[in-house]
């Protein structure tokens, strides 16, 4: 079992800090922790739509070509379509 010697207080890097948890558990260390307390809002700006299958796979097609995920290409192309038809509307990121 380590002790809390073996725990270091600061990491010089991520890398550092990466490597020591790569090859040790945080169950080893349990008894060295200290409760915390936080909050999470969870709020989502996103809303799901079905999509063809057929569609859905050239969608994916597209946007492997273009190194983006689904998502992106989707909101992207929706983004163009808008605005060609001049409505305004807020850009958010993808």
């Amino acid at each position: 079992m380590p002790n809390k010697k073996d725990l270091p207080e600061n990491f010089d890097s991520l890398e550092e800090l990466w490597s020591f948890w790569d090859t040790h558990s945080s169950a080893d260390y349990e008894e060295f922790m200290e409760p915390v307390e936080f909050e999470i809002a969870l709020s989502s700006s996103k809303i799901y739509c079905a999509i063809a299958k057929n569609l859905l796979l050239e969608l994916r097609t597209q946007a492997r070509r273009q190194g983006i995920s689904t998502e992106t290409l989707i909101n992207l192309w929706l983004q163009e379509k808008v605005a060609m038809r001049g409505f305004q509307f807020e850009q958010v990121a993808v």
